[in-house]
């Protein structure tokens, strides 16, 4: 036999020890988490590690045990932080453990999710079932699981774009032999990846209009009116309008239910970008504050914000049974079905979106959603919101703080200030204190700046935070700005 005909074994040489390894990770792992409140939030990495990590190409084998104890000094102990309960920034879930076993299991089993007959087709589409139930989806409606909002939003404006379409030969065409031009409707504070689907979809970024918002962030109905009235005026087919369950700057929710009315009168395709915000749905308080997102066209939300799953895992879900597949479906002959056998499966995920090749990225959610049962979430989505009104309430009894801005969901933004205090000094003191917090790793709120002002963000998707938490955040801020402003003086 040829040295070429034996393939180079890539499977581990000896299994027992394989179990030995992966035994050690496991336990590795469980301490890690289990004393992550020990351990900074957030620290820089070393140069030192900085050029370990920046090495040329591995030609030769190194062993597996070698490996993982590099990972252990180099990645471990610099991560963005989000697992940590004092973590705030941004929109980043903090991961339930036991969803990490089944993405573990996941990437063993290996499934690709594109379409044929297994049983992890079956767990996407049961995991598509429960979403649907949870946010009061109709039954009939269809959904994908994607990778985040992001690819969400091209999901969902692409189905729309192509239900605008009708008869015309769109997706062979093309939007230039088309020759509509669309305009798509949001607030200002909707988020940046509505603004790359619509570049990205050959609509133009400039056609897609946002609108201004009141005192509450959230946006004008009436400006709204008179921006589609005047497209229609200057020869532009109106197409979708954007609703916001929780923007990421305020977390502010827009007045779905007129949105929808405004929707269904202009004849415009309704989707909402609850990338967080949507599970609030889970609880009774919060239904009233969501009311017309059950109604929309599409849907978007992050199983991984505020369901605290691993990265990555979102859903994009449709009311129109057949959208996904009229906009995405593929009859490649490679992929086309047969009479029995794997490929005589009905179901194709592939024909609902972009990705043929696509992760089992289901099962860490249907494994967790089983142990813990949406209730469980339920009642952590509901302390994040007391702790965020914990929050909210301390800055307001502070002589040095002030709330700037308080959203009925899970987002508070505040900063620290004094008497006599200018524009600019509020703003350089509070960009220092954000530094040294998140430098020193004692706490992970992000920034924005809210009508010129800068200010510390905090957008509790942690289900490891606790009311203590943010005793300690704002009694931090306030001596660190006392220090800064003493300083200065």
């Amino acid at each position: 036999m040829s040295p070429h005909e034996e393939s180079v074994p890539l499977d581990p040489p000896d299994w027992e020890e394989f179990k030995a390894l992966g035994r050690r990770m496991v336990d590795d792992m469980a301490d890690h988490l289990a004393g992550i409140r020990d351990r900074p939030v957030w620290q820089p990495v070393p140069a030192e590690i900085r050029t370990r990590l920046d090495i040329p190409l591995p030609r030769t084998p190194t062993p597996a045990e070698d490996v993982y104890e590099e990972f252990r000094t180099t990645v471990l102990p610099y991560p963005r932080g989000n697992i940590h309960p004092r973590f705030w920034g941004w929109a980043n879930g903090s991961g339930v453990p036991v969803a990490a076993y089944a993405d573990l299991l996941a990437s063993l089993v290996n499934c690709t999710l594109g379409s044929g007959e297994n049983a992890a087709m079956m767990v996407e589409h049961q995991v598509l079932e429960w979403l649907k139930e949870a946010m009061d989806w109709p039954i009939t409606g269809s959904g994908l699981l994607t990778s985040g909002a992001s690819m969400g939003q091209i999901v969902a404006l692409a189905a729309a774009r192509q239900a605008a379409a009708g008869a015309e030969d769109i997706r062979g065409g093309g939007a230039v032999a088309d020759g509509r031009q669309f305009t798509v409707y949001g607030s200002t504070q909707t988020h940046h990846s509505i603004e790359k689907a619509v570049e990205l979809l050959g609509i133009g970024g400039r056609y897609f209009r946002q609108i201004p918002v009141d005192t509450g962030f959230r946006i004008d109905t009436e400006a709204l009116r008179t921006a589609i009235r005047r497209d229609r005026e200057a020869g532009h087919v109106p197409l979708c309008l954007v609703g916001n369950a929780g923007t990421v700057n305020t977390g502010a929710v827009d007045p779905l239910e007129e949105l929808l009315a405004v929707a269904r009168e202009e004849d415009l395709w309704f989707h909402v970008d609850g990338a967080f915000g949507a599970f609030a749905q889970l609880l009774p308080t919060h239904r009233p504050l969501l009311a017309g997102m059950a109604e929309a066209d599409s849907l978007v939300f992050d199983l991984h914000k505020w369901l605290y799953m691993p990265f990555d895992v979102s859903c994009v879900l449709v009311r129109a049974s057949g959208a996904l597949e009229n906009t995405f479906s593929s009859s490649a002959d490679y992929i086309s079905s047969t009479a029995q056998g794997p490929a005589a499966y009905s179901l194709a995920f592939s024909d609902r979106g972009i990705e043929q090749s696509r992760r089992f990225r289901a099962l860490k959610v249907w494994f967790a959603l089983k142990a813990h049962g949406i209730e469980s979430y339920a009642a952590s989505i509901a302390g994040n919101i007391d702790q965020c009104a914990h929050l909210a309430k301390l800055v307001d009894g502070s002589d040095r703080l002030e709330l700037v801005s308080r959203s009925d969901l899970n987002v508070v933004c505040f900063r620290y200030t004094w008497p006599g205090a200018g524009p600019d000094e509020l703003n350089r003191v509070n960009r220092d204190v954000l530094s040294r917090l998140q430098t020193a790793g004692e706490a992970m709120p992000s920034h924005t700046v809210i009508d010129g002002r800068f200010v510390l963000r905090v957008a509790n998707n942690n289900h490891r935070t606790v009311h203590s938490d943010f005793d300690f955040l704002v009694a931090r801020v306030v001596e660190l700005g006392d220090e800064l402003v003493a300083a200065s003086r």
